[in-house]
Formats: C-alpha cells, sequence, structure tokens
C-alpha cells in the first residue's frame, strides 16, 4: 500500500507545482532596476554617427527607452503601436536598435516609419546587458531625474499604452 501512496503524493507535488507555474505571467518580470539611475552610456546615433547620446542629456525630460532590432518579430508586431504613441507627442521615445547592423535598423524604419524621436546603436550588445536586457522588445520609462520607474517584458500593446504608459508617464511629467 505504501508503495502507492508515495508516488501519488509525488504526483500531486508536482501537479501544484505545474499548476503554479502556468499561472505566472513572463510579461512580468521584476527588474531590480526599478526606483534605480538607468545606466549610463555614452551610444552613436543611428541616423548621424558622428553624435552620441547618453542619460545625461535627457535629464530633466520623461522618456521612453524602447530596445527593438529588425530581426526581431515581436518588435515589428509593436512597432504601429509605437507610431502611434509618437503621434501623441506624450513622451520623448529613445530607441536603442540591438545586436543589429544599422543599415537593416535604417530600411526598416524607412519601410514601418519612425516612432522614435532619437535612435541610438548598440552593436555589441552592452548597454542592453547594462540594463538586464531579457530579450526584445523591451520598454523601460524613465523619469525626469533619471530613474527608472517602469520596466515592460515584450511587445506593447494598445491596452498597455492606455492603461500602464499613458497614465504613468502623466504622473511623472508633473513631478519636479
Amino acid at each position: 500500500m505504501l508503495k502507492y501512496i508515495i508516488p501519488l503524493v509525488l504526483f500531486i507535488i508536482m501537479a501544484v507545482f505545474l499548476a503554479l507555474g502556468l499561472n505566472l505571467k513572463p510579461n512580468e518580470i521584476p527588474s531590480p532596476f526599478i526606483n534605480k539611475p538607468a545606466p549610463g552610456f555614452s551610444a552613436q546615433k543611428l541616423n548621424a554617427p558622428d553624435e552620441r547620446l547618453s542619460p545625461a542629456d535627457l535629464k530633466g525630460k520623461v522618456w521612453l527607452f524602447n530596445v527593438w532590432a529588425s530581426w526581431c518579430q515581436s518588435c515589428r508586431a509593436e512597432h504601429p503601436i509605437l507610431n502611434q504613441l509618437a503621434q501623441q507627442n506624450a513622451v520623448l521615445i529613445i530607441g536603442l536598435n540591438y545586436k543589429d547592423q544599422p543599415v537593416n535598423a535604417k530600411n526598416w524604419l524607412d519601410a514601418l516609419g519612425n516612432p522614435y524621436n532619437i535612435n541610438i546603436m548598440d552593436q555589441d550588445g552592452r548597454i542592453g546587458i547594462d540594463y538586464g536586457v531579457y530579450g526584445v522588445p523591451e520598454t523601460f520609462v524613465i523619469d525626469k531625474k533619471g530613474l527608472i520607474r517602469y520596466k515592460h517584458t515584450g511587445p506593447i500593446s494598445a491596452e498597455d499604452v492606455q492603461q500602464i504608459f499613458l497614465p504613468l508617464i502623466a504622473k511623472l511629467q508633473t513631478e519636479i
């Protein structure tokens, strides 16, 4: 009898862990960077490689930092949403072209539209590593003091813009 109870108990324990795992939301990966200063960088601009951008250049502004690549299918899915957000002029949108060739990135933006106020290049992925990027796309909201206030893993949806991004951006715009 005992030889049947032990496997049954182990099976029930495994089933409970499986059920718990299936209810997790992989897009809600907590970031250790929330409410901490955005990591510094000095990166070449995609359309002006002789010019550089750093977070220090953006102090005093609320900005969205969107990590994307031309080879990323999820980035293609969220791109129309970013184009719509850009038309609202609600926030400065900075693009980080991640592990991509500049010519491919430029062609992609020419074909699909460019929602970014400024695009910078991260061909070797070092900036992405500093920001704890798991994959593309990922989007950060950074406040006027240069603190990361929110991280979104995966493509942004229209609902995310309305329910998360715009309210947070409006709140941060009013903070001193």
